[in-house]
């Protein structure tokens, strides 16, 4: 890792050195850089981190003898085997090292952020740019103050390009992330009611989300969902680095003739300052067209041709948890259960109607949404009555889902649920508990039925896709 030296990180982290004489090369270069001291392998970095069930510290030894280069930690343990670098705190020591490290490398760093749609975003841009150059995304939801600077020590010289995730739910988040990351390309997908808790309105968000800019290259470019009433206020104070996509053709790269392939995704045409004919978009739902015009704003500007473009888009796959396609024998699941608010709840329906056979969206409820949150979940409910065929409302929020979508509150008994269903077309139910819609499941659901999983990470709607993978594989 460039410049990584046990001499440097000292200094970038302000820390105190212990254990010289176990030290090797003072100017050798880590290798890499972990928390989990089971990722570490020789001449890493390990540090040391005091979580809520596991103290790092208490794996200082057993890095060593796995060969370690160092240890950054917060206590020095009484028998040294190695170099200890103390620090005052781990975690602010992780950030410092990485903002270090990303500012040695020589790459281009586009940083994508917004309301919804970041992953689904961030796998289109790196499998576009993937045609033409050496990209590293962030992994998994690496994408917080912990997160991200863990991706940004996972980049090595060979890398030309870092694709970079950033996610926040306060003020102050985003800038320290920027500082961190310093990106050359920040796209922004949109500002919807997600962290209203502490951010307040939709104003608030776009405030928060902007911050991305504190650190970006002063020769940088901004990308934004020109559809959005929010982002595209961005225009007058960055109009020379702006540049908007989205469906309305005022946009500057936007869609047309789209046709849509149902679950298999859709075909579209770019236009506007770029074009490009008959993309195939590889993932299903309209938003996705909107990924597709993001990231391929972004390549045109890194030099990517028409044809580059089009074989890019062919390496983008769904994320576990994100509008993920799981066909069973007797089903189609839609995955899309790892974060849930408003506008994409309404997405992941739109998502579900495009599906053939009968239309089953299992909502759960989302968190984080402030005062308004049962207004909120109730506007849901109204969203999806008319446009799925059953509908299950888990949790004691999505009580209000439910309320939605129904005129008047019916009581349902658990047990009689395959009888009301029969002979019904649009039928609506309510569980408190995420445990009773195994059974719930097993009485209502019939062959092709297309089900949809949707709910905030915190609800655990993952247990049911394990589910469906164990019972009906």
């Amino acid at each position: 890792m460039k410049n990584l030296t046990i001499e440097n990180i000292v200094k970038v982290c302000e820390g105190t050195l212990y254990g010289k004489d176990w030290m090797k090369d003072h100017h050798k270069e880590a290798a890499g850089v972990v928390l989990d001291s089971r990722l570490l392998q020789e001449d890493y970095v390990f540090i040391a981190t005091r979580g809520e069930k596991v103290d790092g510290h208490k794996f200082i030894p057993s890095v060593f003898e796995k060969g370690a280069l160092a240890v950054i930690c917060e206590d020095v343990p009484e028998n040294l085997t190695g170099p200890c670098i103390r620090v005052e705190n781990s975690f602010v020591a992780l950030k410092k090292l990485a903002a270090f490290y990303r500012q040695q490398l020589d790459l281009k760093v586009i940083g994508i952020t917004g309301s919804v749609g970041k992953t689904s975003t961030k796998e289109f841009v790196a499998g576009v740019l993937s045609a033409k150059y050496n990209v590293w995304k962030t992994q998994g939801n690496f994408n917080n103050e912990v997160g991200l600077p863990l991706t940004v020590l996972q980049l090595r010289e060979e890398h030309e390009i870092a694709v970079l995730e950033m996610g926040i739910s306060d003020f102050g988040e985003m800038h320290r992330l920027s500082e961190i990351a310093r990106p050359d390309i920040c796209v922004l997908t949109n500002i919807g009611q997600c962290h209203l808790e502490f951010l307040g309105d939709r104003d608030g968000v776009l405030k928060a989300k902007t911050e991305i800019f504190d650190f970006m290259n002063p020769e940088g470019s901004i990308f934004v969902n020109g559809d959005d009433d929010k982002l595209i206020t961005l225009k007058e104070k960055w109009q020379e680095k702006l540049v908007t996509f989205g469906r309305n053709d005022t946009n500057d790269v936007f869609a047309m003739n789209e046709f849509s392939r149902g679950l298999l995704g859709s075909v579209v045409d770019v236009q506007g300052k770029i074009k490009v004919s008959s993309i195939r978009v590889p993932l299903p739902g309209e938003h996705m067209v909107l990924n597709a015009l993001a990231a391929s704003a972004v390549a045109d500007q890194l030099g990517l041709s028409a044809d580059e473009i089009k074989a890019g888009m062919k390496k983008v796959k769904s994320v576990s948890g994100r509008s993920n396609i799981i066909e069973f024998q007797d089903f189609v699941l839609i995955d899309d259960c790892y974060n849930a608010n408003p506008v994409s709840m309404k997405a992941a329906i739109d998502l579900l109607q495009s599906a053939s056979g009968r239309k089953v969206a299992v909502l759960g409820d989302m968190f984080e949404l402030g005062e308004e949150e049962e207004k909120l979940h109730f506007e849901v409910g109204e969203y999806a009555k008319d446009k799925v065929d059953l509908l299950i409302c888990v949790g004691n929020l999505a009580e209000h889902i439910y309320n939605g979508a129904m005129e008047q509150k019916e009581e349902v008994v658990f047990e009689a649920l395959a009888a009301q269903v029969s002979g019904r077309e649009d039928t609506v139910f309510y569980l408190k508990e995420k445990e009773d819609i195994y059974s719930c499941l097993e009485q209502i659901l019939m062959p092709q039925d297309t089900i949809l999983l949707k709910a905030s990470h915190g609800m655990g709607f993952a247990d049911i896709v394990s589910w469906f993978e164990k019972t009906y594989s």
